[in-house]
């Protein structure tokens, strides 16, 4: 990369370009397909998943007295974990449903779901946020040949160079939470995300606010960071036209940090809400074997969320708002 000094013509920071490719009129999250046409996520999965966060949001309510708590979904894709959880909730909770996405909504869409742009505000229930964070546009900074910490310019082919100096906010931000290396060292600048996060827990008057999101935590930073490119179900060059998501992983330690909030890793979370992979024992198969076979299937996609080098490696944070909560997963 040749370093310059001036950010114009048709070169712009990633956040910039990533937020025009992600979300702009014709942006890879408005296209009708949706995020399911692309990539796995654990709500697509299995419905445990769902079932699991209906769970949390039941015990959320329980915890607060709430007669009908409210379950905000941030980043909803077309509304498959709203749909999912509604379908899983005990008898007698009413809930009020809230899908928070920029795309239009699916035309099939349940009634009992509100469709909207912005997080509601002042509400007591939970708020839940799965892979909404890695897709909150960041600048990238890279060390030039001198030392200098530089941000990353990149056209709409993808092709890159270096700008101008990293200064302020954020060079004050990766001081503190992605300190670079040496020439070549790369980092994506994070403070967009922390400060979507405290907006998006702050939206609750009482409740929960939980992220979960593929995470890297200080002292284990990828020293060439993490943007990357999907389509079609495969990790792709990252090219801001529109073609493709574009995603990071998340500094969640950083977004956590203000409010003391818990990182839980998936598999310890999904645990502690009922959700495991251990096979049904032998004998079921002989007494029912019609519920050994759908213990054994359920067992396969609780294996799936949890798997180490898949999905059980998300990270969950867990931020309590307002009134105290007892235990999260009873």
């Amino acid at each position: 990369m040749v370093p310059v000094t001036y950010e114009t013509g048709d070169w712009r920071g990633w956040r910039d370009a990533a937020e025009t490719a992600l979300y702009g009129p014709r942006g890879f999250y408005r296209r009708p397909e949706g995020p399911a046409g692309h990539f796995r996520t654990s709500v697509h999965a299995s419905g445990l998943f769902a079932a699991a966060v209906a769970r949390l949001l039941a015990s959320t309510a329980g915890s607060l007295g709430l007669a009908e708590p409210a379950l905000i979904d941030v980043g909803a894709g077309r509304g498959e974990l709203l749909t999912g959880v509604l379908a899983a909730l005990p008898p007698g909770l009413p809930v009020r449903a809230y899908a928070v996405e920029r795309a239009d909504p699916p035309a099939d869409l349940d009634p009992r779901i509100e469709w909207t742009s912005e997080i509601p505000q002042g509400l007591s229930g939970l708020l839940f946020a799965n892979e909404w964070l890695d897709n909150v546009p960041v600048d990238v900074a890279e060390v030039d040949a001198d030392g200098v910490v530089r941000r990353v310019l990149v056209r709409d082919d993808g092709e890159e160079r270096l700008g101008g100096e990293v200064t302020g906010a954020d060079a004050d931000w990766l001081a503190r939470w992605w300190p670079l290396g040496g020439p070549g060292t790369r980092a994506e600048i994070g403070r967009p995300r922390d400060e979507a996060w405290a907006s998006a827990a702050g939206s609750l008057a009482s409740g929960l606010a939980v992220a979960v999101d593929y995470a890297h935590t200080a002292g284990a930073r990828p020293p060439f960071g993490t943007l990357t490119g999907f389509r079609d179900g495969r990790e792709v060059r990252p090219v801001p036209d529109g073609s493709c998501d574009i995603t990071a992983h998340v500094a969640l330690d950083a977004c956590a940090a203000p409010a003391g909030a818990e990182l839980v890793g998936q598999r310890e979370a999904l645990r502690g809400l009922g959700v495991s992979g251990e096979r049904p024992p032998l004998a079921l198969a002989s007494s029912d074997p019609a519920a050994y076979v759908r213990a054994l299937s359920r067992a396969g996609e609780a294996a799936e969320l949890t798997a180490k080098g898949g999905l059980g490696d998300f990270t969950w944070l867990m931020q309590r708002v307002g009134r105290p909560l007892r235990d999260w997963a009873a």
